[in-house]
């Protein structure tokens, strides 16, 4: 619950132009709809790894912020608010339905998830990054939500696909750790084949309720 508070507040405090007119839902709930502008963590399904990212750079490839699998769930470096794509008519509390083009945003750094044809430091597939800010996002922070089995909106127990719209690489992740970086956090890279490893589910965050329904 004090982590709960916790993420909350930091959410609260970097989202002061948002309206919270309505209570947002713990993420305890299961089967709970994502919408726009809730803050949510990743977690890779088969190793429980979540999505993370913190300001340090890549010492090759893009030399962009690095974006790591983090084994723990307590890291507040680990959570991402889901934004609709530039000139998008979606609205924050909107549900977000199978096929939606979506964006990233790293809450505590303020930049993307972001790709491109950079090699990945360990396995040379798709460098996965964090770019740019709040003024600052291109098509290469844009990302195709693919959802497994017949949901059409997406909840938080539905397992799901990231596909990167200008590489065609999927968020991927495994097994492969860094080891001048610690806590044992693994790579996160993008392949362009639908393997096991490039599934995901939302899991802890802050979950603003839907205010309208996607059709």
């Amino acid at each position: 619950m004090a982590l709960s508070l916790f993420a909350l507040a930091i959410f609260l405090f970097l989202n002061l132009d948002a309206d919270f007119s309505s209570t947002p839902v713990s993420a305890a709930s299961e089967g709970v709809q994502i919408s726009y502008g809730s803050a949510i963590k990743l977690m890779h399904e088969r190793t429980k790894f979540r999505l993370h990212s913190h300001d340090v750079p890549y010492g090759s490839g893009s030399g962009q912020q690095s974006v790591t699998g983090f084994p723990g769930v307590d890291d507040a470096n680990s959570y991402w608010i889901v934004r609709s794509v530039l000139d998008s008519p979606a609205k924050q509390g909107d549900a977000i339905k199978a096929g939606s083009i979506i964006r990233l945003q790293h809450m505590r750094t303020r930049r993307w998830l972001h790709s491109h044809l950079h090699a990945s430091p360990i396995s040379g597939n798709l460098e996965v990054s964090c770019f740019g800010d709040d003024n600052n996002s291109d098509t290469g922070d844009y990302w195709k939500l693919e959802i497994e089995g017949n949901g059409k909106t997406w909840r938080q127990d539905q397992r799901i696909r990231l596909r990167h719209v200008d590489t065609a690489g999927y968020l991927h992740s495994h097994d492969k750790k860094y080891t001048r970086i610690a806590g044992g956090q693994q790579e996160v890279c993008g392949v362009r084949e639908k393997r096991p490893d490039n599934v995901w589910l939302a899991a802890e965050g802050v979950y603003l309720p839907v205010t309208t329904e996607s059709k």
